[in-house]
């Protein structure tokens, strides 16, 4: 990176930490600190909630899906505005009467103490994983691109989120998230534009759009039904949309930015705004992988994209392997320019025959590649035991920093470091409240001032980030980080969900009954993940969630006993 680079990355990032802490500057009391000032508008609550969603990793692994794979991912996303249709009728109505701090206040309000601890503790498990990889995303990539350690990386990276989010707390993180949001959706724009203004000139939009689609990069609805399959429509209709419902509607990461807002209505607008758009982005993020794709049809791509890992296969036994395989992945990319040349040439004098003869030489000599790329990936498995083979998170920043003028790439970079700070950010100011409101202040010390209670809220939030930033270096990784994040979440997201729909729907169902369901879920949830099917792991939101509720219903009936204790005070 040149001296521009460095000044256009460190003054974007200082300025947004400078804005989210003047916005938040008059924040008073724990619960303004936590909670928020109640007084955001709708633009900014959509902002935030897109932005703690959108982390580093939607940056970094989905463009490498795209490039990879193609759209078929955006299929995912087709749930969204059916969950958040659900939540604004029925969720946000129920949490706005009762003037919750965290999502799991309610839950003792309708069943007991234990359903809020045990549900706060479940999602202080998994919010603090999630948000490691949060920071680990961006860290694993600078540390690679620019040689520093992961640990002095993890430490840069969660540093400037603890000072600001211990400062302004839930305010300063929602703020900041306004401009984070801007970066990210410019620096998106400016690199689908860069990467097709890349092209060769008798290439444009619609000329790259068909070459991709010639390997199938383009097509985004997968109509099959498989449960073995990740991504198809059914399961992004059906299994991804109870995700989301639990997501949205159960996890205080996102529950606490919409519970800022001045009213509910700006709060249903604000995740009506979430839904809409939401589908829009992750189309433009594969959209940028498919272009980068097309872009390295044409500029020899690397046949391995983690270059750290490629550099350490060269002080080992099988560098003369890995060489032979890029000497045959370069003789299939000059035959790859003939094929291409061929199509554009068939398209330009409408000759459909030879069209469709160049499109199957495309087609076979990316299979051919697609071989030897998976062939690369064993020999860096082989060669380096112990390290993480898979190179697609890297497809993205191997382009930026390869391809993009100076200047441009510093903006690059402070579009993942916005990601992956207002991601983390709001996952500490989460974790912080769930600790302080749900488990300090419910079951440990009950009886004191405000002062007190903000004190310890500081402290948790330090210690949160330093717990993120630790357990940050000791992750491991799936096939890539997007997926993992998705994979972990399914663990849990549907017994939770279960849980609070049990209180929203099923009102003759008490606080014993759904904690046994719960349990009885999880563990079902986690044999069948473990022992007989991770790829299916979207349907398993559905699955929970219907545990839960089911069991519940049954052990309620056995049991019988007390069914609520909605309208007590249990503040």
């Amino acid at each position: 990176m040149q001296v521009l680079d460095w000044a256009v990355l460190i003054t974007t990032l200082a300025l947004i930490i400078i804005y989210g802490m003047w916005k938040s500057r008059s924040m008073r009391g724990s619960h303004n600190f936590l909670a928020g000032q109640r007084n955001l508008p709708w633009w900014t609550i959509g902002l935030s909630v897109m932005s703690t969603q959108a982390s580093a990793i939607t940056f970094l692994s989905t463009p490498g899906q795209g490039y990879a794979e193609g759209m078929q991912f955006a299929q995912f996303y087709f749930g969204m505005p059916i969950a958040m249709i659900i939540l604004v009728l029925f969720v946000l109505p129920i949490y706005y009467r009762l003037r919750v701090t965290t999502a799991y206040e309610y839950l003792e309000q309708r069943f007991d103490l234990r359903m809020r601890s045990l549900t706060a503790g479940i999602f202080l498990l998994l919010r603090g994983i999630s948000a490691a990889i949060s920071i680990y995303a961006p860290s694993i990539i600078l540390s690679a691109v620019f040689g520093w350690s992961l640990e002095f990386t993890n430490f840069l990276m969660a540093a400037f989120v603890i000072f600001y989010t211990t400062t302004g707390g839930a305010a300063a993180v929602s703020r900041t998230q306004e401009l984070q949001m801007t970066v990210m959706m410019g620096g998106l724009i400016l690199a689908f534009v860069l990467v097709l203004n890349q092209l060769p000139e008798h290439v444009g939009l619609g000329e790259a759009w068909q070459i991709a689609s010639v390997t199938g990069k383009t097509q985004v609805v997968d109509w099959s039904f498989d449960w073995h399959d990740r991504y198809n429509v059914w399961s992004g209709i059906l299994g991804a949309t109870f995700l989301f419902l639990s997501y949205f509607g159960t996890d205080q990461s996102q529950v606490g930015r919409y519970l800022s807002g001045r009213s509910l209505r700006e709060s249903r607008l604000g995740l009506m705004f979430n839904g809409i758009v939401k589908i829009p982005m992750q189309f433009m993020v594969l959209a940028v992988g498919v272009m980068v794709f097309v872009f390295y049809q044409y500029t020899r791509p690397p046949l391995y994209f983690h270059e750290a890992n490629r550099e350490k296969i060269t002080r080992t036994s099988r560098e003369g392997d890995f060489q032979a395989l890029e000497r045959r992945a370069d003789t299939l990319f000059i035959q790859k320019q003939s094929a291409l040349n061929m199509l554009t040439d068939a398209w330009a004098t409408n000759r459909p025959e030879q069209a469709e003869r160049a499109k199957q030489e495309i087609r076979q000599l990316e299979q051919q590649h697609s071989a030897l790329h998976n062939e690369a990936i064993q020999v860096a498995q082989e060669a380096l035991p112990g390290a993480n083979p898979k190179d697609r998170d890297y497809v993205f920043i191997t382009y930026v920093m390869d391809h993009i003028p100076t200047g441009l790439i510093g903006l690059m970079l402070a579009m993942i470091f916005c990601a992956s700070w207002g991601t983390t950010s709001s996952e500490i100011n989460a974790l912080t409240a769930a600790s302080i409101s749900d488990i300090y202040r419910r079951n440990i010390v009950t009886d004191r001032d405000d002062t007190h209670y903000m004190r310890v809220a500081r402290w948790a939030t330090v210690a949160w980030g330093v717990f993120i930033m630790v357990f940050a270096t000791y992750v491991n990784l799936s096939d890539n980080l997007i997926q993992a994040v998705n994979m972990i979440g399914s663990l849990f997201y549907g017994t939770l969900l279960g849980i609070f729909f049990t209180a929203f729907f099923l009102k003759n169902v008490g606080g014993k009954a759904v904690f046994w369901a719960a349990v009885i879920a999880l563990s079902v949830v986690f044999f069948c993940f473990f022992c007989v099917d991770k790829n299916a792991y979207l349907w398993y939101n559905p699955l929970g969630c219907g545990l839960v509720m089911g069991i519940s219903l049954l052990l309620q009936a056995v049991l019988g006993g007390e069914k609520s204790h909605l309208g007590k005070n249990n503040s």
